[in-house]
């Protein structure tokens, strides 16, 4: 839970008399509360007011909620007929006055929460069915909690101190700007000429000027008098956009939001974007609520990446709620990839082609100055001897490749999506395996310090110096994780520079930064990475891309695993020959052993459409999104069987719903990984064919899951999730 603070004086004797006053607090899926609570302020508050009130024992921050808050976003989505924001009128009860407690510290310093800022919350809130301030709070700085009026605007007052004056005039254009291509002038020129705001899918080629687009489109958006707001997938991507971004607008104050932060910097940049004094901001999913009055432009780059979805807590798609946003604010919505998402791609489909029309597409197909894609090469595992296997992570046309590169003193990439030394360890006496006491896991096997550790729960562990069941000292590695391959390729690349980036090598701050430093200086022959180092970045000294073992995805039960893996696979390539000179020798390997698989076909001919069209037909076949909706009811608890009886009689309960009939719930099942830190996890599906209908039978639904927890003892929490990114 949040930091509380002890009631204030202020707040312990009610008033005489008083306004009353709706407020959003922090209140979990599961708690019952939907609405805001009802408070006794002793003046007008504005809606979007930051203020702290009363809960219980306790003292908590809260939001002066509008109690017509979903006029506005109704009022523009009703050609969508989508469920619109909690009518907290229709939820208000009467109640005396005198039963009511009074609200406590006003947050006088800050100016309210943007009335946009507003009504995305309370419809994100209404479609993801949470409670508006379970979502609101889910967003505010933590910092926020854990402060009352004075401290406050004593932090503003510092803030407005050192931001006295006026940022500066942006600078003149340089004449070292690069000059945009055809292509990239023909997107410009679209953009400027559009009639009225709304979401364009930039679709390009990896290294076609995606950013230059961007970053120029920004600049008119600015020289208006509005803001920006530049979405990125990942922290590890923010640094290089930020120091891009800055360069290019210098005299302009760029901020950025994510979790990366401290908490004070994250309320710092917070309030400089809430005063209105940032200019541009740069940030993760979380910034797509920035609280921006003049919001012109959102920019959601690769737009394919399922880091926009927010998987814990209060669930959202930064990407769809960056388009929602856009139409409630009249702000333009740039969504930018190589690979779509097949939602998208279908949203940017003419009706004649089978789509839905709702974007415009604007595309780049060739990279800045003139270079080519890589071409891709597979190498059929199936034909290689068993003992090259062993003796060695590559084949022995890769290693070749890769010492061509070393001659030359040109880069390259191993890409393997899986970090420690292997996955498992084994006893090849008894057959015991590295699991984790605590989940339905096994434990990984990290070399560098020697432990096992698991990496759901954390639990970790020394490594045995002998098997625990048997006795057996030769306990054994299986598997391969980015550890190990570094280990292997250092052997096999006598004198090589061999590095490693992943989530082990990267833990202390700063690390990753200094990882690329070191790329990008040429002092790495050969990067060993997961897909932190798949996507985004400009390695301009690679021309050669592997993957090794990518084939864990083609056969998944997850209906996105392969679209997953092609765009993974297809912006891995991307990483090769984005220097023009070189591009001509950039390759791209793929060890695998189904060669023949369409996926791998498309990927060589570097075709996206034929693969977005192939998936497509399969799940207009299958009935899956974009061809249907589906929710997910999660549940935790002590046991399989309390999880799985709790949601059976749930299922029950909503037979006799009005639009029971639109959907289709699926028996309940435990997750792939079903025990977590003892934890059982289970899992019931919720489809239908109609957006509308499944969010009406989910808002009818919520109450009565709500009214039976009771009934399912041991139940520790439940969830809804709409729109799943995997089920």
């Amino acid at each position: 839970m949040a930091k509380s603070k002890p009631l204030s004086p202020a707040a312990a004797e009610a008033p005489a008399d008083g306004l009353r006053t709706a407020v959003a607090v922090d209140a979990p899926q599961h708690s019952g509360l939907q609405g805001a609570l009802d408070y006794l302020s002793p003046r007008p508050l504005t809606p979007g007011t930051l203020l702290r009130v009363p809960l219980g024992r306790r003292e908590v921050l809260g939001v002066v909620w509008p109690l017509d808050g979903a006029a506005r976003s109704a009022a523009e989505l009703a050609a969508d007929a989508l469920r619109p924001t909690f009518n907290l009128t229709a939820l208000r009860l009467p109640i005396d006055p005198a039963a009511l407690r009074p609200v406590g510290d006003i947050f006088d310093a800050l100016p309210p929460l943007p009335a946009g800022w507003l009504a995305l919350v309370g419809f994100a809130a209404g479609y993801y069915q949470r409670s508006p301030g379970e979502l609101a709070l889910a967003v505010l700085p933590p910092e926020l909690r854990t402060l009352d009026a004075a401290a406050l605007a004593r932090r503003v007052a510092r803030l407005r101190k050192r931001l006295t004056g006026p940022a500066g005039a942006a600078a003149a254009a340089s004449a070292s700007l690069p000059t945009p291509n055809a292509e990239q002038a023909a997107a410009l020129a679209a953009l400027a000429a559009a009639e009225a705001p709304g979401p364009v899918l930039l679709y390009g080629a990896t290294g076609s000027g995606k950013t230059e687009v961007y970053l120029r489109e920004a600049e008119r958006v600015l020289a208006a008098g509005r803001q920006a707001l530049l979405l990125v997938p990942e922290i590890n991507l923010t640094p290089q956009l930020e120091a891009r971004v800055a360069e290019r607008f210098p005299g302009r104050r760029v901020v950025s939001l994510h979790s990366g932060l401290t908490p004070a910097q994250r309320l710092r940049h917070w309030l400089m974007v809430l005063l209105g004094e940032a200019d541009l901001v740069l940030g993760t999913r979380l910034a797509v609520f920035a609280p921006l009055p003049r919001l012109g432009l959102i920019v959601v780059d690769e737009e394919h990446d399922p880091s926009y979805k927010q998987q814990e807590g209060a669930r959202y798609s930064a990407r769809d709620l960056a388009v929602l946003r856009g139409r409630l604010e009249g702000a333009a919505v740039l969504l930018g990839s190589a690979t779509p998402s097949i939602e998208t791609w279908h949203n940017a489909l003419p009706v004649a082609d089978g789509g839905t029309g709702r974007y415009r597409r604007l595309r780049l197909a060739a990279r800045v100055g003139g270079g080519a894609l890589p071409a891709v090469r597979l190498v059929d595992l199936n034909a290689l001897p068993r003992e090259t296997l062993r003796a060695s992570p590559l084949a022995p046309a890769l290693l070749a490749a890769l010492r061509e590169r070393l001659e030359r003193g040109e880069q390259s990439l191993i890409f393997l999506n899986r970090r420690g030394y292997a996955p498992v360890l084994h006893c090849g006496e008894c057959a015991w395996k590295s699991a984790c006491a605590h989940c339905s896991a096994w434990r990984v096997f990290h070399k560098r310090d020697r432990t096992l550790r698991c990496h759901h729960c954390g639990f970790g562990e020394r490594v045995p110096r002998a098997c625990p069941d048997c006795g057996n000292p030769d306990i054994q590695p299986v598997g391969r994780g980015t550890e190990r391959l570094e280990e292997q390729l250092g052997t096999l690349l006598p004198g090589a520079r061999v590095g490693r980036i992943d989530a082990d090598t990267t833990r202390r701050a700063g690390a990753l930064e200094a990882e690329l430093a070191r790329v990008h200086a040429g002092e790495v022959d050969v990067l060993v990475g997961t897909q932190m180092i798949a996507k985004g970045h400009d390695f301009r000294r690679i021309t050669l891309v592997a993957a090794v073992d990518p084939d864990g995805a083609l056969f998944s039960s997850d209906f996105r695993a392969a679209e997953r893996l092609f765009a993974l696979l297809l912006q891995a390539a991307g990483r090769a020959g984005r220097d023009a000179q070189q591009a001509a020798r950039a390759e791209m390997w793929v060890q695998t052993w189904h060669p023949q698989h369409p996926l791998y076909a498309a990927l060589r001919a570097h075709d996206f459409e034929a693969f977005a069209a192939s998936q497509l037909a399969e799940r207009r076949a299958a009935g899956l999104p974009p061809y249907a909706h589906l929710a997910l009811l999660r549940a935790d608890a002590r046991s399989q069987a309390v999880a799985q009886g709790w949601m059976q009689a749930v299922a029950e309960a909503a037979a006799g719903l009005d639009d029971a009939a639109q959907v289709l719930i699926y028996p309940p099942v435990p997750l792939a990984v079903q025990r977590v830190a003892d934890v059982e996890r289970a899992q019931m599906l919720i489809e239908s064919a109609s957006r509308p209908a499944l969010q009406r039978f989910l808002a009818a639904w919520t109450p009565a899951l709500q009214a039976r927890r009771p009934e399912g003892k041991g139940v520790l929490r439940w969830a809804v999730d709409v729109d799943p990114l995997a089920i």
